[in-house]
């Protein structure tokens, strides 16, 4: 189990409300289902997706602190320093060992983390969970090669989840804004050409989500979002070459703080800051060097 040190596990959410926030997660867990059909969330017995707002607001720029797990499975967060970058790090956490894939999440659509979806590698079990051992969402995600949050995308009231299986195919998991999931929505196929896949926010300012693909020949790709949970993204536009460079690609919103979605990426011990313009067709400025050593000791940046 993840451990923290003299600060709630939830405070990975970086929210003021924090205990607001436990209060609303110590509720009666749910059983462990399968991958290809998670347990709704109480109140939601039918199992039907979120309902979408009246009138859907536009999308709201992110602005998560960025965190980093090390081998020994020490959590650091790193925040936006008002200068384009990162603050120092700080100490949030131990114990992360264990542990394939780590996501935050808005729930509220506000452009602040709520929490933080993780998987669990036991065994051939694969269980994902939400910021405590009490919101058990299933098992059977080793499955996915592949699992994002990219805020939300499928119409809905709270963030949502991409993941992708060993066959490529790419399916949606609305929020219902308590870390609960729905049952998956495929939504395309193919996607394992893919070695990256990152987005938090909107990058055309069409006021949906985006998400950005890099291949394995290095070119990177857009998906611009449509609102659609069957199909959330239209097709795709090549935005860039040469991202074989990095070895992993990340966004947690706006960084430099202009209202605009960046991206992050990482080369070897350093990390460059790609800032948002809001173009489709260009939607990155020229890179940034924003850390310039050490940054390979992360085995987790999200």
């Amino acid at each position: 189990m993840a451990k923290t040190t003299g600060r709630h596990y939830t405070r990975i959410a970086a929210r003021a409300a924090a205990a607001a926030l436990t209060a609303a997660l110590v509720a009666t867990g749910t059983s462990a289902v399968a991958a290809d059909a998670p347990q709704p969330s109480l109140g939601a017995a039918t199992g039907q997706p979120p309902a979408a707002p009246a009138k859907a607001a536009a999308a709201v720029t992110p602005h998560f602190s960025l965190y980093a797990v090390n081998s020994a499975g020490t959590a650091y967060a790193y925040g936006p320093n008002g200068k384009g970058g990162l603050t120092s790090r700080e100490v949030y956490g131990s114990g992360w060992l264990g542990v394939s894939a780590m996501m935050q999440v808005d729930n509220q659509v506000d452009g602040k983390s709520d929490g933080l979806w993780f998987r669990e590698t036991n065994g051939d079990m694969g269980y994902l969970k939400f910021s405590s051992t009490s919101i058990k969402i299933g098992n059977g995600w080793n499955i996915y090669n592949k699992i994002i949050s990219p805020g939300q995308i499928g119409g809905a009231a709270a963030g949502d989840m991409l993941a992708v299986d060993t066959k490529g195919d790419l399916y949606v998991y609305l929020g219902y804004g308590d870390g609960k999931v729905t049952k998956r929505i495929k939504a395309g196929y193919g996607w394992n050409i893919y070695s990256e896949i990152a987005g938090n926010g909107d990058l055309n300012g069409d006021g949906k989500n985006d998400v950005v693909a890099r291949d394995k020949s290095g070119v990177l790709w857009l998906y611009k979002g449509t609102g659609d949970q069957k199909a959330p993204f239209a097709k795709r536009t090549q935005i860039g070459s040469g991202w074989n460079q990095y070895d992993r690609l990340v966004s947690t919103g706006d960084i430099d703080q202009d209202g605009r979605t960046d991206l992050i990426a990482r080369k070897g011990g350093e990390l460059y800051l790609y800032q948002g313009t809001g173009n489709a067709a260009a939607p990155y400025k020229a890179k940034v060097k924003i850390g310039t050593s050490g940054w390979n000791s992360y085995k987790f940046l999200f």
